[in-house]
């Protein structure tokens, strides 16, 4: 178009010359201007539009100052290239196996889980570079319902391997992780100025967290071998008036336990007897699911909680909530009070991950690599008492007669190893079991972790004197 260019200006209340500068914008973003055009002069430009020449030199001189425009004395000014992204900045690396980021040594940290890098980092820098050199939802407006649609229906389809129940892109929440979306869900929910909300009476810790920021009482519900017992759970409802139960029926954070589906239609039924809603916190879960979830179980009081950290990256801080579908209006509005909306760059850098020709078989290799440690885990510590399943990407390991959690720990410290105490996962006043969980580091060599596991076992095998006593 070069000279012979000339912007239609939309009806505002803005400054002309900042009208201007956003049609000049939406030329270059439609394509109507490419890099190298050159901008009618200004003088020309200011008669077509009815404007002073000061107004488009303001407008010019903007867009020159972001690196937009590009003026050139004695020639005019022109729509800039796009600068070129640093090669170094995504460098090379191997399609599958990626080089591991804390490479071997001595000290292996098993508080939280190191995903293996299998490709995933890779392809997400290559999404990165593609994005930032045209980005699909611009970066100069606040995140929208609009704009969030494309990452919205990529989440809707990576949920939709779950069995959810019925719903749409429309309601799907995005959330800057999983913590962040049961805080939004208990915002949501609760009312009355000390709410009272439920826990398995061992939990993921970032349960009572969100309650604290709530000023909610949390009460624990005794377990089994199967999850929250159903008759714990209708006494301590009834007992303190709770209005929400918080669970992980899926993967139980600490213990690995799985909630069958007779077991879930048991808690269904007390929710419904004693008006609870039921968070769901799906998280952990790496591989496929094994029974329905609350959701699907009692739409009318299901909430529904998952992110990519434990699948993908928790780097992102990408997550998902769910609501009943009478709720998700309520859920969306205290999303928007409270961000507005991820970033629009994260949410097309989402809908370009998730609708990945390669995530399926990223997840996949994500699974099998934390099921090669766990199982690497199970070859020394096997003849304790270990829970695990494979597709979870830790073990709970009940310490044997002998020792104490905090000195265990302590000696694991002082061995390289770092461990995460029972105590970690139960209230405050509560007495918890002599226990310990230990995450998959995959950020280390199999053999620098199948190591770690080894000085773990030459402590349970040779507790220290005074130990225990």
């Amino acid at each position: 178009m070069g000279t012979n260019w000339q912007p239609e200006l939309a009806e505002t209340a803005a400054p002309k010359y900042k009208a201007l500068m956003q049609a000049i914008r939406s030329g270059i973003d439609d394509r109507t201007l490419e890099p190298g055009d050159k901008l009618p002069p200004v003088r020309d430009l200011a008669w077509r539009l009815g404007m002073t020449p000061g107004t488009v030199a303001r407008a010019y001189s903007g867009l020159t100052d972001d690196g937009t425009l590009v003026a050139e004395v004695g020639r005019g000014t022109f729509v800039a290239s796009p600068k070129p992204i640093p090669q170094d900045l995504f460098p090379i690396e191997a399609d599958t196996v990626e080089h591991n980021s804390e490479g071997d040594g001595y000290e292996v940290n098993m508080i939280s889980p190191h995903l293996p890098s299998v490709g995933q980092a890779r392809l997400i820098r290559q999404l990165m570079a593609q994005i930032a050199e045209d980005p699909p939802s611009g970066v100069m407006h606040y995140p929208s319902r609009r704009n969030m649609l494309p990452a919205r229906t990529a989440a809707a389809g990576f949920l939709a391997r779950a069995p959810l129940g019925r719903f749409t892109q429309e309601d799907v929440v995005l959330t800057h992780g999983g913590q962040n979306a049961i805080t939004l869900i208990m915002q949501t929910v609760l009312c009355g100025r000390r709410p009272t909300v439920l826990v398995e009476e061992l939990c993921y810790p970032g349960f009572r967290r969100a309650a604290d920021l709530m000023r909610a009482e949390v009460i624990p519900v005794a377990m089994d071998a199967h999850g929250l017992r159903p008759d714990a759970l209708e006494a301590a409802a009834k007992g303190h008036q709770a209005q929400m139960i918080m669970t992980s029926a899926e993967v139980h954070n600490p213990t690995c336990v799985f909630t069958p589906a007779a077991r879930r239609d048991e808690i269904v039924e007390v929710a419904r007897r004693c008006d609870l809603q039921i968070l769901e916190d799906d998280c952990y879960r790496i591989g496929p699911s094994q029974a329905p979830a609350y959701r699907m179980l009692a739409p009318e009081r299901g909430w529904y909680v998952a992110s990519l950290s434990k699948s993908l990256t928790p780097a992102l801080r990408v997550g998902f909530a769910l609501a009943p579908r009478e709720q998700s209006v309520a859920l969306r509005r205290a999303a928007e009070s409270s961000f507005f909306g991820l970033a629009t760059p994260i949410a097309d850098l989402v809908a370009a991950l998730l609708t990945h020709d390669r995530l399926n078989d990223l997840m996949e290799a994500v699974r099998s690599q934390s099921g090669d440690y766990i199982q690497a885990a199970l070859n020394v510590l096997g003849g304790y008492d270990v829970k695990w399943r494979r597709d979870v990407p830790f073990l709970w390991l009940t310490l044997p007669p002998g020792w104490r959690t905090s000195a265990f720990c302590q000696a694991a410290a002082e061995q390289g190893v770092q461990v995460r105490s029972a105590e970690d996962f139960a209230s405050r006043d509560a007495a918890s079991p002599h226990a310990v969980r230990m995450a998959v580091n995959a950020g280390v060599s199999l053999a620098s972790f199948e190591a770690a596991m080894q000085r773990l076992r030459r402590l349970l095998d040779n507790p220290p004197e005074g130990i225990g006593v």
